[in-house]
Formats: C-alpha cells, sequence, structure tokens
C-alpha cells in the first residue's frame, strides 16, 4: 500500500471517527428532548403559561407563579453579577500578567468548578440564616455567584481578541486608558458579550440545587425581594416527588418549557455571534 492510499484511508477512518463522536454527543440530548416531548406535552396548553396552581383534585391549572418567579430571579441575578462581571472580565484582559490578575483568574477558575448546591449553602449562611427567612434576594445572589465566573471569563476571552492596535489607536488619540477600555474595546464587543451573557442566563434559569436553599418555593404569586419565591426547577422538583398524576403531568411538562427555553436561549446566541461575525 503507497503512502497516498495510506493517507486516504486515514482521512476517512478518522472522519468517520469524528462523525461517529458528533452523534454520540448529540443522542443524548435529542433523546432527552424527545421523552419529555412525549410526556410534556399532553399537559402543555395555554392555561400553562396563565393560571395558578389549582388546589389539590382539582383538574387543570398552571405554572404562572413559577414562570414569573423565575423571569424575576433571573433579572435580580443579573442586575447583580452582569455589571461585576463586566468589569472584572475588563481589569482581567486589561491587566493580564499582573499577580492579582492571576489570583482573580484562578479563583474565577475554582468558583466555576465549585457546585451550585454549595453556593446555595453559603448564601443560605450569609442571608436567609441572619434574616431568618427564605427569599427572592438570596434566591437571586446565589444565581448570581454562580454565573459571576461564567461571565468574568468570558468577557476576558472576547476582549482579547481585540487586536492591540485598536488600543493603541486610541491611546494615540489622547483618550485615558479607561475610556479606551470601556468605550472602544467593551463596547466594540458588546454583541459578542451578549452572546455569552446569553449563555450564562442559560445555565442559571435550569438550576434548582440553590434556589432549595434560598427562595425555596412558593405556591403563590408574589414579587416580593424578601419573601419565598416559586421557581421553574424547583417547582418541577415538587411536583416530580408528590403522589399526584396530575403533579406528574405538569412537572413533565414544566421540563419540557424549560428545555426549550434553554435550547431558544442558546440558539439565540449563536445567532447574535453568526450575525457579528457576517
Amino acid at each position: 500500500m503507497n503512502s497516498y492510499a495510506i493517507r486516504k484511508f486515514t482521512s476517512k477512518f478518522m472522519l468517520t471517527l469524528m462523525t461517529g463522536g458528533g452523534i454520540l454527543l448529540f443522542a443524548p440530548l435529542a433523546f432527552i428532548f424527545m421523552y419529555l416531548l412525549v410526556n410534556g406535552i399532553g399537559s402543555l396548553s395555554f392555561n400553562f403559561f396563565t393560571e395558578l396552581p389549582k388546589p389539590l383534585g382539582e383538574p387543570g391549572g398552571g405554572m404562572l407563579h413559577a414562570l414569573l418567579g423565575t423571569a424575576y430571579l433571573l433579572f435580580i441575578c443579573a442586575m447583580i453579577a452582569l455589571p461585576w462581571g463586566i468589569l472584572g472580565g475588563v481589569y482581567l484582559s486589561e491587566s493580564r500578567e499582573s499577580r492579582f490578575t492571576k489570583i482573580v483568574r484562578f479563583t474565577c477558575d475554582l468558583l466555576n468548578g465549585a457546585p451550585s448546591i454549595i453556593i446555595g449553602i453559603f448564601v443560605y449562611a450569609i442571608l436567609v440564616k441572619p434574616l431568618k427567612q427564605f427569599s427572592a434576594l438570596a434566591g437571586g445572589v446565589a444565581l448570581a455567584i454562580v454565573i459571576l465566573p461564567i461571565v468574568v471569563r468570558t468577557t476576558e476571552e472576547i476582549l482579547r481578541l481585540v487586536p492591540n492596535t485598536v488600543r493603541q489607536a486610541g491611546l494615540g488619540l489622547g483618550m485615558p486608558r479607561w475610556k479606551v477600555s470601556l468605550f472602544i474595546v467593551l463596547w466594540g464587543s458588546r454583541q459578542n458579550l451578549l452572546t455569552g451573557i446569553l449563555i450564562a442566563l442559560a445555565r442559571a434559569s435550569g438550576e434548582t440545587a440553590p434556589l432549595l436553599f434560598t427562595a425555596f418555593g412558593s405556591a403563590y404569586l408574589s414579587f416580593s425581594l424578601f419573601e419565598p419565591m416559586a421557581s421553574l426547577p424547583v417547582e418541577i422538583y415538587n411536583y416530580s416527588i408528590s403522589p399526584y398524576e396530575e403533579w406528574h403531568n405538569l412537572a413533565w411538562t414544566g421540563a419540557l418549557v424549560l428545555i426549550l427555553f434553554v435550547v431558544g436561549l442558546n440558539l439565540f446566541a449563536k445567532f447574535l455571534l453568526w450575525r457579528s461575525q457576517k
């Protein structure tokens, strides 16, 4: 067998191997989605998005309180994590070689790998226990800690892609370094940053463990910062372990809606990335 035949065989073999790996990677997601679709589509209706839960024994009802609660918790999480995360990413990208920068980067990597339940216990100790009540504020803080390292590292990597010549051009025009970082480098990368932010929020929207120790959950619709708050992941958990068939059906539908929301956020982020590249 000559060298050309060997190279051709190796190329086909590696292509087949990579194709098989891609299929194996996609198969679990496709199986989970189809399983949720089969079990959750039956209870999916307009009432699911517009009604509160019915009392036990009554058919129907929805998860309006959990859907709005999840949106409220994500809003609190974004208001806390995004400013600090973006500014932290700007600092890491503009001061790359200092010792403190390396410490911050290493800390973010450690925090990103920490189990979310540990973060929930930490927030329980510093907010829930001293205030003697579960609250939406505690849940938002827990989710903010979960996504903070993601936002920091994503911002850093995106801003490091900006050529140094852009920074030098701004400095050459007499602009201060902080204005170059914020109004040229950061603002010019805003579309790519939005992509990273959406992916981080998609991660937060599916967290259950930290919310069990912080927001806890509620059967009522509430928008108070200092009261327990319903969320879709926690309601799915509570409904799935209940002995009622109607709640099981709602849990399957909630899981389907949640995965569609996460997939939709990721697809929208990919679309923004594609459009910025075009």
